[in-house]
């Protein structure tokens, strides 16, 4: 069967959460199992050789995009279809939420989005039951949904399997425990080296950073500080819409950031929810790359 090519407005987003577009999305692919992959592998894997009764152990989605290609983070912005994971466990199973490492500006078409153009390992956590008995394997199954964007848009689905034995012990798998420990370097944080205010004015919200102890690293340049990239976490604003960047003489930095179409008509939020992403670091030895935020919003005139 060949592949749906999905035209750029269907997934052109005005409610904060992709809904229309997941619900027609798992409808689709859900219906044609054999769907086929486009600029796009995937690949189930544990963090561990083994299942430990009783015992958490860590299983990640590895995504391998073709040159050119790139999938979509756990908010892709105004365009774009979140990477999911669907679990068919045995009873007494239990997973966890899907983690997405920090996110990067991807571009559909011309629009700017949030998403992942690198080899990238989604994760999450399962949870087996205590009383399993040792010394069998058992195969975990999964069902992957996603939207892969290079020159056209193109969703897919995919039934997974991960088989593992059964046992007392379960060494790391070297191989991709390097690898989720690279992704969990990259995992947003808070960090108390920043303090953030933010405040809306018609519509544009406004958000400052100043740094609250010597921890903080400040950008050299305004140059420096205008490859910062601030991502929403739930759509309040716009990831097309440029992003106006003022660096301090004391190495405050301030953002405006327009409102995205759904927000502008709906309830201002009490927090500004969103992830500050400097290659250099925000901190003295250069940590930190992508940093967390939450200040409440104040109303302006």
């Amino acid at each position: 069967m060949k592949n749906l090519v999905v035209s750029k407005s269907l997934f052109r987003r005005r409610t904060p959460l992709p809904i229309l577009a997941v619900a027609l999305l798992l409808s689709f692919v859900g219906s044609h199992p054999a769907f086929s992959q486009t600029g796009l592998k995937l690949q189930l894997v544990a963090e561990q050789s083994a299942i430990i009764p009783g015992k958490p152990f860590t299983v990640g989605l590895w995504l391998n995009h073709d040159p050119g290609h790139h999938t979509y983070w756990r908010f892709p912005g105004i365009v774009g279809v979140p990477t999911q994971l669907k679990w068919a466990l045995p009873p007494g199973w239990t997973a966890g939420d899907l983690i997405y490492p920090e996110p990067e500006r991807v571009h559909m078409f011309k629009i700017k989005a949030q998403g992942f153009n690198r080899d990238v390992m989604l994760h999450t956590e399962i949870t087996p039951p205590a009383g399993l008995k040792t010394g069998g394997t058992l195969t975990l199954h999964a069902t992957a949904f996603w939207m892969c964007c290079g020159t056209s848009c193109h969703p897919g689905s995919m039934d997974l399997q991960l088989t593992l034995p059964i046992s007392e012990n379960a060494p790391l798998n070297e191989k991709w425990h390097e690898r989720l420990n690279e992704e969990r370097s990259r995992a947003e944080q808070p960090s108390d080296a920043w303090s953030t205010t933010a405040s809306v004015t018609g519509a544009t919200v406004t958000l400052s950073l100043k740094p609250a102890n010597a921890n903080a690293r400040l950008c050299k340049s305004q140059r420096e500080a205008k490859q910062i990239i601030v991502f929403t976490e739930d759509g309040y604003f716009d990831t097309d819409k440029p992003q106006i960047i003022r660096l301090g003489n004391d190495g405050s930095l301030q953002f405006d950031l327009i409102i995205s179409e759904s927000a502008a008509s709906a309830k201002t939020p009490e927090t500004l929810r969103a992830i500050l992403r400097n290659e250099d670091g925000w901190l003295n030895d250069s940590r930190l790359r992508s940093l967390k935020i939450a200040p409440k919003i104040l109303l302006g005139k």
